[in-house]
């Protein structure tokens, strides 16, 4: 039987719906695909997504580290830098990285700690 691997999808721990949906609906663009509780009052977790970028979100104890980082490949990576600075998020207000070996990269950083490195590699 061949093995396929279809997709990662990372889990970034948060601690503040509404600080989540501020940096992740808001700020970047995502849409929330789906939310679980297991009862009312209970942590969330959650899907959101923007084009093929997929992240978890989860208020549970244990299911990953704050200050993680996800690297995330991309073209366009100056039209994503003009349209979030456009939108002037009081928290945050990331630069361009120039690196001729890797290319250009944004890193953002959500309200928990976790980076978002957009990175588009040299042509």
């Amino acid at each position: 039987m061949e093995i396929r691997i279809s997709r990662a999808v990372p889990i970034l721990r948060i601690f503040d719906v509404a600080k989540a949906h501020e940096f992740y609906l808001d700020h970047l663009g995502c849409s929330v695909d789906w939310e679980h509780r297991f009862a009312p009052g209970m942590p969330l977790y959650t899907q959101v997504s923007r084009g093929d970028l997929v992240l978890h979100l989860s208020e549970h104890h244990g299911d990953a580290t704050p200050g993680s980082a996800v690297y995330v490949e991309l073209e366009g990576v100056r039209a994503l830098h003009a349209e979030l600075a456009a939108k002037q998020y009081a928290f945050l207000a990331p630069e361009l990285e120039e690196d001729g070996e890797i290319g250009t990269s944004l890193t953002l950083t959500d309200p928990f700690g976790n980076r978002l490195r957009f990175n588009e590699p040299p042509k």
